[in-house]
Protein backbone atom coordinates (compact mmCIF):
# COMPACT_ATOMS: atom_id res chain seq x y z
CA UNK A 1 0.00 0.00 0.00
CA UNK A 2 1.72 3.46 -0.43
CA UNK A 3 0.57 6.58 0.32
CA UNK A 4 -1.99 7.50 -2.85
CA UNK A 5 -3.90 4.56 -1.63
CA UNK A 6 -4.01 5.31 1.84
CA UNK A 7 -5.12 8.68 1.09
CA UNK A 8 -7.94 7.61 -1.52
CA UNK A 9 -9.16 5.16 0.57
CA UNK A 10 -10.76 2.84 -2.27
CA UNK A 11 -12.82 6.22 -3.32
CA UNK A 12 -14.50 7.23 -0.12
CA UNK A 13 -11.25 8.98 0.58
CA UNK A 14 -12.98 12.70 -0.44
CA UNK A 15 -15.55 11.77 1.84
CA UNK A 16 -13.36 10.41 5.12
CA UNK A 17 -11.20 13.35 4.97
CA UNK A 18 -14.04 15.75 4.13
CA UNK A 19 -15.44 14.75 7.58
CA UNK A 20 -12.13 14.63 9.73
CA UNK A 21 -12.30 18.48 8.12
CA UNK A 22 -15.33 19.44 8.66
CA UNK A 23 -15.33 17.94 12.09
CA UNK A 24 -11.59 19.76 12.93
CA UNK A 25 -12.85 23.23 11.42
CA UNK A 26 -15.82 22.74 13.82
CA UNK A 27 -13.44 22.26 17.06
CA UNK A 28 -11.80 25.36 16.14
CA UNK A 29 -15.13 27.50 15.63
CA UNK A 30 -15.52 26.00 18.89
CA UNK A 31 -12.76 27.16 21.01
CA UNK A 32 -12.75 30.72 19.08
CA UNK A 33 -16.34 31.15 20.73
CA UNK A 34 -15.39 30.12 23.78
CA UNK A 35 -12.62 32.08 24.54
CA UNK A 36 -14.81 35.25 22.87
CA UNK A 37 -17.26 34.45 25.26
CA UNK A 38 -14.63 34.26 28.41
CA UNK A 39 -13.49 37.48 27.20
CA UNK A 40 -16.66 39.67 27.29
CA UNK A 41 -17.62 37.75 30.56
CA UNK A 42 -14.49 38.62 32.56
CA UNK A 43 -15.23 42.26 30.74
CA UNK A 44 -18.64 42.20 31.92
CA UNK A 45 -17.21 41.12 35.70
CA UNK A 46 -14.83 44.29 35.58
CA UNK A 47 -17.39 46.45 34.75
CA UNK A 48 -19.74 44.93 37.80
CA UNK A 49 -16.98 45.07 39.99
CA UNK A 50 -15.97 48.66 38.95
CA UNK A 51 -19.70 50.05 39.41
CA UNK A 52 -19.69 48.35 43.14
CA UNK A 53 -16.50 50.26 44.40
CA UNK A 54 -18.14 53.54 42.82
CA UNK A 55 -21.36 53.47 45.30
Amino acid sequence: MNWGEFFAMKGYGFYVWGSYGVALLIFVIEIALVRHKRIITLQQLRLLRDAEKEE
